[in-house]
């Protein structure tokens, strides 16, 4: 998957996926961390409040004070206890203890206090900080349960108290402390509320999630379209190259994919070149075939000049010779006359052999009395060359035509027989090798010059100044006309000339 384009865009996806919900936790992670921070700070400010407000109290209505503040030191705490907080001292003491409070939490935002009996309830109220258009003077009705429940516990336990209350925006805290003092069952409370799904930061923590989900389906929305452009030009780019052969590229059009485009841009350069390269290869291919007919046409033509020129020649000296000696001659001249007609006739008959292709007729032929056969219609030759001829080889039978395949024989027997050193001999062999039936000539000599190797089975293409160079092209045919070939190989043993004739399939 990874060594593709696709499965790597498609991996970048998941992974940016991946790292914007982890992004997601933890920003949501430290928000909870930073409201649980902030109600923290809350509760020990609501707790601080609170002392500081018993601090007062104790400042201004401990032993040494009056109830209206002035010292009292033959009964301390007698004036204040006898106060009855329903009459006109009490409404004095009621706002003085306001005053004390709105002293003890005026550099405290949001926290708001009172003073609490255990008899009577609320004594005192004070929200210094409030923003309202209309102060507060009367501690909230609705919270009032919460309120006397949390100063009862500070009384009972006689020590500060905190609570806590969390709502789905919103956290209530609270805390209580005991008054010791003159009058009995006094407490002190503070109250504020801290935001947690709301307020500035719950702002920001949307704000940026917000933020980081658009990103992220612009980015999704992004990848998923280059994945799938990517895939579709490159399935448009495979589909264009596989329409056609590889030796006709086609002009691919532009994707506007950058990238791609310099693909294309260099696969249609390398299209322009290979057609260039094409028309020139056959160009020059065409050039070379037209070189090579020509060249060969000017073998066969100076061949078959040189062969026919010498009879005529011949035939020329001998007429003028004739005419010139007188009639006693002429008989003579007409005898050698008539052998270079015959010559001529042969010329022309083996040159017949070579344009004719006729279909061979394939008929099972036993190889030994054949190339018997052959032997001795080239015995005489060979005798008068004192060369002896064997045959060997260990295939009995062959399907071919015995008429072409003798031909073919002859020639290359004849030509082991000008070639092999007097005294030598001459194999002719048939043996069976996995290509097919294998008819080979070798005789010791020293094989044909190497300036015409490459040329060798072409027609009147001769080492011999008396050869024809008919013989081996006609070799060349016969087999070729069998679906075989004709090949050549010399060691220092001497030549082998072979022809190769390919099982005929069932």
């Amino acid at each position: 998957m990874l060594r593709s384009l696709r499965g790597r865009l498609i991996l970048l996806l998941v992974l940016l996926v991946g790292a914007a919900l982890a992004t997601g936790i933890l920003m949501v992670g430290l928000f909870h961390q930073s409201a649980a921070a902030q109600q923290g700070q809350a509760a020990a400010e609501n707790s601080r409040a609170c002392d500081a407000i018993a601090a007062a109290y104790r400042a201004n209505y401990g032993a040494s004070s009056g109830v209206f503040g002035a010292p009292n030191t033959a009964h301390p705490d007698a004036k204040i206890r006898d106060v009855a907080l329903d009459g006109p001292e009490g409404a004095a003491l009621r706002e003085r203890l306001s005053a004390l409070l709105a002293n003890a939490l005026r550099t405290r935002p949001g926290v708001q206090g009172g003073v609490w009996s255990g008899a009577t309830g609320s004594l005192a109220y004070a929200y210094p900080t409030y923003v309202g258009a209309v102060q507060r003077t009367d501690p909230p009705a609705g919270e009032l349960p919460r309120i006397r429940a949390l100063n009862a516990a500070a009384l009972a336990n006689d020590r500060t108290t905190s609570m806590r209350y969390s709502g789905q925006t919103q956290t209530l805290l609270l805390a209580a402390c005991p008054l010791p003092g003159p009058i009995p069952h006094l407490t002190a409370w503070t109250m504020s509320w801290t935001l947690t799904f709301a307020g500035r930061s719950y702002h920001q923590l949307m704000a940026g999630l917000g933020v980081l989900l658009v990103t992220v389906l612009a980015a999704a929305a992004l990848l998923t379209h280059l994945t799938i452009t990517w895939s579709r030009h490159v399935s448009q780019i495979e589909s264009a190259l596989n329409a056609y052969d590889v030796a006709e590229l086609p002009v691919l059009p532009a994707t506007r994919e950058r990238e791609l485009d310099r693909i294309v841009l260099a696969l249609n350069e390398a299209a322009r070149r290979l057609a260039a390269a094409r028309q020139r290869a056959d160009t020059l291919a065409r050039q070379m075939a037209t070189a090579e007919r020509m060249a060969a046409i000017g073998r066969v033509a100076a061949g078959v000049a040189h062969e026919i020129r010498n009879p005529i020649a011949a035939m020329r000296l001998k007429a003028e010779s004739a005419v010139a000696a007188g009639p006693e001659r002429q008989p003579q001249a007409l005898h050698v006359i008539l052998g270079q007609i015959e010559r001529l006739d042969a010329l022309v008959r083996r040159l017949l052999s070579i344009t004719e292709h006729d279909e061979p007729k394939r008929e099972r032929v036993a190889l030994a009395p054949f190339l018997d056969a052959c032997l001795a219609q080239n015995a005489d030759e060979a005798s008068a060359k004192q060369v002896t001829m064997t045959r060997t080889g260990d295939l009995r039978e062959a399907r071919f035509d015995p008429d072409q395949m003798q031909r073919a024989l002859d020639n290359l027997i004849l030509n082991a027989i000008h070639a092999a050193p007097p005294g030598s001999r001459i194999e002719v062999a048939a043996r069976n090798e996995p290509e097919g039936a294998v008819l080979a000539v070798h005789d010791e000599g020293t094989g044909p010059p190497a300036a015409i190797l490459d040329h060798l089975f072409e027609p009147f293409v001769t080492g011999r100044p008396d050869g024809t160079g008919l013989g081996l092209s006609i070799v060349r045919e016969v087999a070729e006309a069998h679906g075989g070939a004709a090949r050549f190989t010399h060691s220092e043993r001497g030549t082998t000339f072979e022809m190769v004739l390919p099982w005929p399939t069932s």
